[in-house]
């Protein structure tokens, strides 16, 4: 895999970014026209559920024809709206996230002309496959998508550890994106070198409009952050008791002593997190289960939030998608 499939960011002036050459990239026709971007493909029941109170099963607006494959839960809280989507097997979930990103790939291309994804590493790339295959492959307007990371190790672009190989084998490589819209860091730089390049490229992204800004928070506002959450709850390179969990003055930082290797990392903030439009949660398995407990549960502590539960969307909707394994300490604790 060639270092130049992405443009590099360097310290000259924004403006003066190099770009690679984009792939050639055909016009297809536009996913059809949805009602809602939280529906799953198969048919699902919706919950509404609040602290302390059991499920109340709400009439769903389709009609069955199979058995329901997730139980998908949403509610309304003071800073935007949650919802919990939980599936037998882990091909429905990325089915359902599938289908959930590709209608708000069309929402955004058509209200804005433009696409703003955030991806994070670990399992979620291979919870992206299905939008490799039909009918997104053809249908989804990729020419509109510009793609970013909410974190990624200081390391070579061809390194084993790197978020961005990561994303390019298993997603990327599969699907027209033109290059100039794919932003990795540039690795060349230490990892406070790279933070500061890669916000000031977002800086430039913005006030060319391509990144938008949220009127509540005056961070940037992605469209949709794709995200995965660790075993002890971080998100991006945010880790439980860090110091940058209150970093304000920044969009991107940087991190030296990470508690899991490799050490050295860029990280976009919490403001900049919760400032995003709509974030998907991607989290599966049981040894997550105690974070998403956690997280989701009812009984609340300030004093030791975890990361995850301080990414709370100012303005946006915030969708969990997960599985049984995953949420099988949630039992009659949930507040979502």
């Amino acid at each position: 895999m060639a270092a130049s499939a992405v443009p590099l960011f360097s310290t000259a002036p924004t403006n003066r970014l190099r770009h690679c050459p984009q792939l050639p990239v055909s016009r297809l026709p536009a996913i059809p026209r949805v009602t809602s971007p939280c529906e799953t493909v198969a048919p699902a029941t919706r919950i509404s559920l609040s602290a302390a109170i059991a499920p109340t099963h709400l009439r769903s607006h389709r009609r069955p024809t199979s058995p329901p494959s997730a139980m998908a839960s949403e509610a309304t809280a003071a800073s935007g709206k949650q919802g919990l989507l939980v599936f037998d097997r882990e091909e429905e979930l990325s089915v359902s996230l599938a289908k959930y990103t590709a209608e708000l790939s069309e929402k955004f291309v058509r209200e804005r002309g433009a696409f703003t994804v955030v991806l994070s590493g670990g399992s979620l790339i291979m919870s992206l496959r299905k939008l490799t295959e039909s009918p997104y492959l053809e249908s989804v307007d990729w020419a509109k998508w510009h793609v970013f990371w909410v974190d990624e190790r200081v390391v070579p672009k061809d390194h084993e550890d790197s978020n961005y190989k990561l994303a390019f084998d298993g997603f990327l490589s599969k699907v027209s994106i033109p290059p100039g819209q794919v932003y990795a860091i540039n690795d060349a730089l230490s990892a406070e070198g790279a933070a500061e390049d890669y916000e000031t490229a977002l800086k430039h992204l913005v006030n060319v409009g391509v990144v938008a800004v949220s009127s509540v928070t005056g961070y940037p506002r992605f469209d949709l952050m794709l995200l995965g959450m660790g075993p002890d709850g971080h998100i991006a390179s945010l880790f439980p008791g860090h110091p940058l969990l209150h970093v304000t003055d920044k969009w991107v930082t940087f991190i030296k002593d990470s508690p899991k290797p490799p050490p050295e990392r860029i990280t976009f903030t919490l403001p900049v997190i919760n400032s995003s439009a709509y974030i998907a949660m991607v989290v599966t398995g049981a040894g997550k289960a105690g974070a998403v407990c956690k997280a989701l549960g009812s009984e609340k502590s300030a004093s030791d939030l975890l990361p995850v539960e301080m990414a709370s969307l100012e303005d946006g909707e915030f969708t969990w998608f997960t599985d049984k394994a995953a949420v099988s300490m949630l039992q009659g604790k949930a507040s979502v």
